[in-house]
């Protein structure tokens, strides 16, 4: 599947993986703000680092004077992650001031972003708030005197709701008024939840009820059920047929959808005893990432859930 980017995400993806002087790939050394969010697993994850310049009496008056990020993740990523840093730095802000870029503005900086897609400028706000709560600690800033909702604390120790993209139910319950989403597809589209197994759904405590909570059901309106779905067994040694089924679970119910979420999918060739001989396909085949998805995505996602033994090679 061909994703309908526009010129300007496209020009920003290619600037900054060839290293074009002005892109912000990389990693400041001994930042000021450091914060992270997303997951290898999930497919999508963001390292977003800033220096700031000091003021001598007052740290609440710092001001960033560069942005740089690490992102594992698909153009959209990528791109969104160069917008949040040009934008940063263009408006030399506060990382008080900061705080008030949304999803929204890196979306609108970048000529807008496929539907599907928005979860990639989420992921960067997410950092930035990140980064910001790490700055606040570092230079002794209460933040919560300034006015602004640590809402992280809760969040970091919420009950799990999507245990395939480990997101939290008082995260899931925030995203839900900020971005006004209505509906299970929509949540999954701005923030992954829910894109993997999908035993979430519907799930007592799931996102339908929080939706229901949140929203409110019309009157009569049905509320579908779907089944948890089976855990794997324990105990003792995989037989080959056992490993080869285990193995083909993982990759349906944690592996393709992440995949198929980006445009991307995997196709297993082969397995012998623990090597998983494996092709990318779609958008992810094409891909400058697609080695490190194999190794840090899929392997990973195996040795967790298989075996860690299990090497994936691709084809």
């Amino acid at each position: 599947m061909a994703w309908e980017y526009s010129e300007k995400t496209v020009q920003l993806f290619m600037d900054a993986v060839h290293g074009k002087p002005g892109t912000h790939m990389g990693e400041i050394e001994n930042p000021d703000g450091l914060g992270e969010h997303g997951s290898i697993v999930c497919g999508d994850a963001l390292r977003f680092t800033f220096r700031v310049e000091r003021h001598p009496t007052d740290p609440r008056l710092d001001r960033i004077v560069a942005a740089r990020y690490l992102t594992f993740g698909c153009t959209s990523a990528i791109a969104s992650s160069e917008a949040l840093c040009a934008i940063i730095e263009e408006g030399r802000y506060t990382p008080i001031e900061a705080l008030k870029i949304t999803n929204e503005d890196i979306v609108k900086y970048l000529g807008g972003l496929p539907t599907q897609k928005i979860h990639c400028s989420v992921m960067g706000a997410e950092a930035l708030e990140a980064a910001v709560f790490n700055w606040a600690q570092r230079r002794g800033v209460d933040l919560e005197k300034e006015g602004v909702r640590l809402s992280m604390k809760d969040e970091n120790e919420g009950r799990i709701v999507c245990k395939c993209f480990s997101v939290s139910e008082p995260y899931l319950r925030r995203k839900i008024r900020e971005l006004n989403l209505r509906s299970i597809p929509e949540i999954t589209h701005a923030l992954k939840a829910g894109g993997a197994c999908q035993s979430c759904h519907h799930a007592p405590g799931g996102l339908q009820d929080l939706l229901d909570e949140i929203w409110g059901r019309a009157a009569g309106e049905p509320v579908s059920a779907a089944a948890s779905p089976e855990p794997p067994a324990a105990g003792e040694p995989l037989s080959p047929y056992q490993l080869m089924k285990r193995i083909e679970r993982a990759i349906e119910e944690r592996v393709r959808p992440a995949l198929q979420s980006d445009g991307g999918d995997l196709e297993i060739v082969d397995i012998k005893e623990r090597l998983v001989y494996c092709r990318l396909k779609g958008a992810c085949a094409g891909c400058a990432g697609s080695a490190m998805t194999l190794k840090m995505m899929v392997e990973r996602v195996l040795k967790e859930e298989v075996d860690e033994r299990i090497r994936v090679i691709a084809v």
